[in-house]
């Protein structure tokens, strides 16, 4: 079902995150760069199914490179998504985001 839906919606790299101990579960999906590096935003939420996390996140990377190429930036479509547990309260795990994306920023 992953390569499938990478392959549907075109999408160069997906990273998937997984902290128990701080609660995070995300997904970082980067549509392309061969422009220039991708941009966008994240997106927490709850969600019904981790299918359904994916194929948000995989949409959202496309409205991006569109949003990206409207304004002829030279840059990629690129998005974020922190499942929200609705059991976990507090947002410990979404604070880390930003460390657990270093190698990505890296290019490693």
């Amino acid at each position: 079902m992953i390569f499938e839906k990478l392959e549907e919606y075109g999408c160069e790299e997906v990273e998937f995150f997984h902290n128990k101990d701080l609660g995070l579960k995300a997904i970082v999906a980067i549509r392309e760069t061969a422009l220039g590096q991708a941009m966008g935003g994240t997106r927490m939420r709850g969600y019904p199914s981790e299918e359904e996390t994916l194929i948000d996140v995989l949409k959202l990377t496309r409205g991006m490179s569109r949003k990206a190429s409207i304004s002829e930036l030279d840059c990629g479509g690129g998005k974020a998504v922190v499942i929200r547990d609705s059991r976990n309260k507090t947002e410990k795990g979404s604070r880390h985001m930003p460390n657990s994306l270093t190698p990505l920023r890296e290019g490693s």
